[in-house]
């Protein structure tokens, strides 16, 4: 009799991939922390808005009158804004404040813009129809205000409706972030708000290369330090944020100050996120899905994420094996293309490395520096892209299916191999256990 052979899933756009593993390659199975989501999400909502952290209430802040900016997430994040910004903008209702004074700033960074489509799938149809709803413009100084240099020396500009608005506030999601240590809290504002100096500043290889810039660490990061002091400077008053489990759903809701709220969710985040693993493995796959597997700029933060745990989950000369259907190729922003054309046009991954160092780049292009640092020491493959001549042209592998991905890693690596499975690699954070560091 046959022995039965285990199927695994992970996660493709909006839905799976089935796969089993060949004969020789043994599977773990790495998931976040279990946590029972909210079952009341709004009730939450309006309890945390209600006993806000280290600040008083929103309705209290707001008054008749006041110029409001609500700084929301942008499509590639999965921040619940349908529900967030409505029960800001309730608060904002009942303190008086009128709609024509109220604006809301998708951060996009150096992201293209939303589309209508998109804003309506984050805010509502009603809420777009009813308030101004903008997009960040980090290339136009017209629409940008210099805010001065922080004191580890970045260049702070951000939008000019963030910044002369009475009350400004801020969505976010509080997650693994590969350079912010967890996303949300100050970042929505911080970055994603921001003009190009700071975006560039922050994302140069000074700062990408520093040891302090890790996933899951806020003490001793600079990027922490730079864009919670470029919050400040901006005037951030106020956030509402939330953690999510690998299914999206909310586990957490906190509001209040940025700072305040933002580590309680932080401390909440390591408890969910982080898992140990024994050692590091021969082989990683990691899951994306939708929204961040549209393109290879986004999907790559799986790689790169579990490579820049505080230690790669892969052994040098390892394997990671991405789904991801990339259907928008590289990505159609400014900061995706020039990923797109560093890693196209540089011979090989060492003069990536060598020319950001020396010569630095600008924002977007640290996504190369970065999977460049990742290719200088494995192999990513991308399994399903829809674009494989552009994986190709980024210097990682296309495979049509995961069984030819494993093939191929099987080929050059053998046959008895420990494979980790992360179905969602972007908010599973492995820590190889300190005895085996």
């Amino acid at each position: 009799m046959k022995p039965e052979t285990k199927k695994y899933q992970i996660p493709y756009s909006k839905t799976h991939l089935e796969f089993e593993l060949p004969a020789g390659m043994r599977g773990t199975v790495l998931v976040s922390q279990p946590f029972a989501p909210l079952a009341d999400v709004r009730g939450a909502i309006a309890e945390a808005l209600a006993n806000p952290i280290g600040s008083p209430p929103l309705r209290e802040q707001a008054k008749p009158g006041d110029t409001v900016c609500i700084a929301f997430t942008d499509i590639t994040r999965a921040s619940p804004d349908h529900l967030l910004v409505p029960a800001l903008l309730r608060e904002l209702e009942a303190s008086g404040v009128r709609d024509e004074d109220v604006t809301l700033l998708c951060g996009i960074g150096m992201h293209r813009p939303s589309t209508p489509e998109e804003k309506v799938i984050k805010l509502g149809q009603a809420v777009v129809e009813r308030y101004r709803v903008i997009d960040n413009e980090p290339q136009n100084p017209a629409a940008l205000v210099d805010l001065g240099v922080t004191a580890n020396g970045v260049p702070v500009t951000a939008h000019r409706a963030a910044v002369e608005a009475d009350l400004l506030l801020a969505t976010g999601i509080v997650e693994p972030h590969q350079y912010a240590g967890y996303s949300g809290g100050r970042k929505t504002l911080a970055v994603g708000a921001a003009g190009e100096p700071l975006i560039a500043h922050t994302h140069g290889p000074a700062f990408v290369d520093h040891p302090g810039t890790r996933l899951g660490r806020i003490d001793g990061n600079p990027f922490h330090e730079a864009v919670t002091e470029a919050a400040r400077r901006a005037g951030l008053r106020f956030i509402l944020n939330v953690v999510l489990d690998d299914d999206k759903r909310v586990l957490k809701v906190a509001a209040g100050d940025m700072e305040a709220a933002f580590m309680e969710l932080v401390a909440f985040a390591k408890s969910v996120y982080q898992v140990p693993i024994p050692h590091p493995y021969d082989v990683a796959i990691g899951g994306v899905g939708f929204p961040k597997d549209a393109n290879i700029y986004q999907a790559s933060r799986a790689p790169s994420y579990l490579h820049f745990a505080p230690t790669p989950v892969v052994k040098p000369g390892g394997w990671y094996i991405i789904p991801a259907r990339c259907e928008e190729g590289a990505g159609d922003g400014v900061g995706e293309q020039r990923f797109l054309a560093a890693m196209r046009d540089a011979p090989d991954v060492q003069f990536i490395l060598d020319d950001a160092r020396q010569n630095g780049y600008p924002p977007g292009q640290q996504r190369a520096f970065v999977m460049a640092k990742v290719l200088e020491e494995t192999r990513v493959v991308i399994v399903g892209s829809e674009t494989p001549e552009v994986v190709a042209a980024c210097k990682m592998t296309p495979a049509a299916t995961m069984e030819e991905a494993l093939a191929l890693a099987a080929h050059e690596l053998g046959d008895e191999l420990d494979v980790l499975i992360v179905p969602h690699a972007l908010l599973t954070l492995p820590v190889v256990s300190g005895a085996n560091q």
